[in-house]
């Protein structure tokens, strides 16, 4: 692959953004060509812990590779006074001596990443007889920093921590962030941190050493004023809370608590500096403020606990600095997000203490003009530019949108640069419950890290540099990764880059398509007449057989499964509803029957291959609390999709839904899988892979009302009744009936049953159910009581006040009034990003 794929000309002859190369597996080398040989015991002892850490940490296989053809001795040199570090090499003795001269820890770290680089570099262009090696670069800020949320619902454990400082170290970045806004534990205050996962004094001192090891300053990230309602939500804070959200400020007892949260957080680093939040504190001064103090302006009152938290800073030599988002609103008189970005809004030099950086932040705009505007602003309140802070799109969605990262990125550190800005920070939020893996964001890492030390007039890194860079430091490929974020972007990949500046905020359809409720489905309007099912579809071929590829020097792609499952789960229902709605309301039974058990089945089994799967990565690089909250969306989205499903197949049976829910095994919830799971792959009009179905229908036209055809018990994978058992055997297809056991079992006792020979059981995790020939165990649906049973001998009692029900027909499912719905198109935009919690999207009544 060639920089020209990776590039496009524009009409007046400047070269546009980067773009991927179309996506491709790479293949595993059989014989390593390079190994790289770092001389450990040889270098500077300020460097040693962290080589060794790099080298035994590395995933990719590039350090230390027996019977490799070339080999690299890389040596270092520490030299004070170097503004850009250097890497050089000469030829000798049949081996490759690379010498790496540095100044500070940081570049000596990141001169390592770039010789990872250029060996693959090597490797592709089979270049590797003469490596000729001559790097300088300069990093164009004081500080390039990476900020990690950890208190939207996610904590990363510390070995994820120190997993992603390895990763930050060979980038060169030189500081890291941890966002906590109370998961931390503060002495004597065991509400910090409750059930939340919060960060010990001994976890950060070792995320702190391991960091120093590495060339990375590690600073506190909290919060003294605003997004404290985890805290001030506890009974005991009562006296502190001036809102919901909001500290109350001037409150002896409030900077007594603050003075505790400081020596927390900042206690056990060496760093000297310290994030103190203060943005979005929106009512500061207008709650339980007001009522003791009286009527006050909102700046006014904000400047005042400014200052007084400096101080508290300054007492124990910490240099705080804070988001910049509050001066700027409050000087608007609006909370309003467009009042930070508006040109036009001022705040007075008056409102900053002495002693205290801003960060401004900003992850929406796409051109550089933006930011140059807005920390031109900055510099008028405080004689200097501020910290400028980008965001990896990670916040609201199910993986990285990487597109519009980089869009955004690029304008942001252009801007930055041309600003002489002191410092640049990528951002790593989760909002909505985490529910991103966060390593997503390592391209955005990569790609931001790639512009920051590249020169100043830059105005795009190299992409062909990006891409090997990616695959020597992180072991993934940077087509695919790019491709994962089609999950929330219908553009193709060639235009995905310019789709991004013409839209203000990226789509983030994959999250609310997969909980939104299946039958309501009253965001499907948004994509009315979009291709959704195919564009899932092949995304999950193609993101599946990534990570199914298991390459050795591609390990980071095994992490694609989780958007493949996820656009598997996507390509089954999205158009659920409107599959099912013609065949309802044409009153085809027999049509409606088809869709529920070609397309509704298939997707229970495939959401639950994301919920186990998603799980288990979870609990890899977060702590377990807060996977509570996700599960209870996958335990809704799972019980949801058995009820639909067993009343749609009740109502296509003439039958009552405690019929249904006895003879359906609860697929995928109770048993864990379908009686018939993950059939041979077929094909429907569209091309898409559904699984195998029934090839026949059952007559349900002829269908006594109550009662379902033992041919349709069949088909369904029902057990059979033993007067019934021959007409079935004599009507089903034998596939089918292999698959049947031979008669009733015993209530409670599980089935073994064993599928046909020729039958493929593999699912979308791509092992085989159970690990055996296609064996699988069924559990029997418990027993209902006798007034929901049917099946029951036990006459039904008088339901008083709800009618005298005393026949079974009048239980029987003769409508499904969700799909009598028309439904509206609330948002005109189909790519509109929504901001919706769980309980929105799964009931619109709550739309709010």
């Amino acid at each position: 692959m060639t920089a020209d794929t990776r590039k496009k000309q524009r009409t007046d002859g400047r070269q546009d953004e980067y773009l991927p190369s179309p996506m491709q597996i790479a293949t595993p080398i059989d014989s390593p060509p390079v190994s790289i040989e770092v001389d450990i015991d040889g270098a500077p002892e300020e460097i040693r812990n962290g080589l060794r850490m790099i080298v035994e940490g590395h995933s990719v296989g590039l350090f230390e590779r027996p019977g490799a053809l070339h080999r690299w001795h890389v040596r270092f040199e520490q030299q004070d006074g170097l503004q850009a570090y250097s890497v050089t090499s000469r030829r000798e003795g049949g081996a490759e001596h690379v010498t790496v001269r540095y100044a500070h820890k940081t570049q000596a770290f990141r001169a390592l990443g770039q010789v990872l680089a250029a060996a693959q570099e090597k490797e592709e262009t089979g270049q590797l007889a003469d490596a000729k090696l001559a790097i300088t670069e300069t990093l164009q800020f004081e500080t390039l920093a990476l900020m990690l949320d950890c208190s939207r619902n996610g904590v990363m454990t510390v070995a994820a921590v120190h997993a992603l400082e390895r990763s930050m170290a060979l980038m060169g970045y030189t500081m890291l962030q941890l966002y906590t806004e109370d998961t931390y534990k503060v002495a004597g205050e065991p509400f910090f941190g409750y059930l939340r996962g919060g960060y010990t004094a001994a976890e950060l001192r070792s995320i702190d050493d391991y960091g120093f090891a590495l060339g990375i300053e590690v600073v506190a990230c909290i919060q003294t004023l605003g997004h404290m309602g985890q805290v001030l939500q506890w009974p005991r804070f009562a006296g502190v809370r001036d809102t919901s959200e909001v500290l109350l400020a001037g409150d002896a007892a409030t900077y007594a608590l603050l003075e505790r949260m400081i020596d927390a957080a900042a206690g056990p680093l060496r760093s000297r500096r310290i994030h103190i939040g203060m943005d979005e504190a929106y009512g500061v001064g207008e709650g339980r403020y007001r009522a003791q103090n009286g009527a006050r302006d909102g700046a006014e009152v904000f400047a005042e606990h400014l200052e007084r938290v400096a101080s508290l800073c300054r007492d124990r030599g910490l240099r705080p600095m804070i988001w910049s988002d509050m001066l700027f609103c409050l000087a608007a008189k609006s909370n309003a997000l467009y009042a930070y970005y508006d040109a036009s809004t001022q705040p007075p030099p008056s409102c900053m203490p002495e002693g205290v950086d801003l960060v401004f932040w900003d992850y929406y705009h796409t051109a550089p003009d933006v930011y140059a505007c807005k920390i031109r602003q900055h510099r008028e309140i405080t004689g200097s530019a501020p910290w400028v802070a980008g965001g990896a799109w990670t916040w609201s969605r199910m993986w990285c949108h990487l597109p519009f990262s980089l869009a955004s990125t690029r304008a942001s550190l252009a801007a930055a640069k041309q600003a002489r800005a002191p410092a640049y920070m990528l951002t790593i939020w989760g909002d909505e419950g985490n529910e991103c893996d966060f390593f997503s964001a390592l391209p955005a890492m990569l790609y931001a890290a790639q512009h920051a030390y590249a020169p100043q007039d830059a105005v795009e890194v190299d992409g062909a540099a990006l891409d090997r860079a990616f695959a020597a430091i992180c072991g993934g490929s940077l087509a695919a990764w790019l491709q994962a974020s089609s999950i929330d972007d219908l553009q193709p990949m060639d235009t995905q880059a310019a789709h991004v500046q013409q839209q203000q905020l990226p789509s983030n359809m994959s999250k609310w398509i997969l909980w939104e409720d299946p039958l309501l489905a009253f965001l499907s309007p948004q994509y009315a007449g979009l291709p959704l099912e195919q564009h899932f579809a092949a995304a999950a071929d193609q993101l599946l057989g990534c990570a199914l590829a298991d390459n050795p020097r591609r390990p980071l792609d095994r992490l694609l499964r989780l958007p493949g499952l996820l656009a598997r789960v996507l390509s089954l229902k999205c158009q659920l509803r409107a599959r099912l709605e013609p065949a309802y309301r044409q009153g085809d039974r027999a049509a409606l029957l088809q869709v529920v058990e070609t397309r509704l089945r298939p997707l229970i089994e495939a959401q639950r291959d994301l919920w186990l799967y998603h799980r288990a990565r979870w609990h890899t690089i977060y702590k377990p609390f807060g996977w509570e909250t996700l599960e209870l969306r996958y335990g809704g989205l799972m019980a949801r999709l058995q009820t639909v499903y067993d009343r749609l197949v009740a109502y296509c049976m003439r039958s009552s839904m405690a019929a249904a829910l006895r003879r359906s095994r609860a697929i995928g919830v109770a048993a864990g899988v379908s009686r018939l799971p993950a059939l041979v792959p077929a094909t429907d009009a569209a091309g898409l892979c559904v699984g195998s179905a029934p090839t026949w229908l059952p007559p349900v036209a002829a269908a006594a009302p109550g009662a379902a055809s033992p041919e349709a018990s069949a088909a369904l994978g029902w057990p059979l009744a033993a007067t019934s058992a021959a007409s079935a055997v004599s009507a089903a297809s034998p596939a089918l009936v292999a698959a049947l056991p031979a008669d009733t079992a015993a209530a409670g006792d599980p089935v073994l049953t064993s599928l046909p020979a020729t039958t493929t059981t593999i699912s979308a995790l791509g092992v085989r159910e159970l690990g055996g020939e296609g064996d699988f165990w069924l559990q029997p649906a418990p027993m209902l009581p006798p007034d929901l049973d049917v099946l029951s001998a036990t006459p039904l009692p008088n339901i008083g006040c709800l009618g005298e029900l005393d026949t079974h027909d009048q239980y029987t499912v003769d409508c499904i009034p969700e799909l009598d719905e028309d439904l509206h198109c609330i948002y005109e935009n189909a790519y509109t990003s929504l901001m919706l919690d769980y309980a929105r999207v799964s009931a619109p009544s709550r739309l709010g």
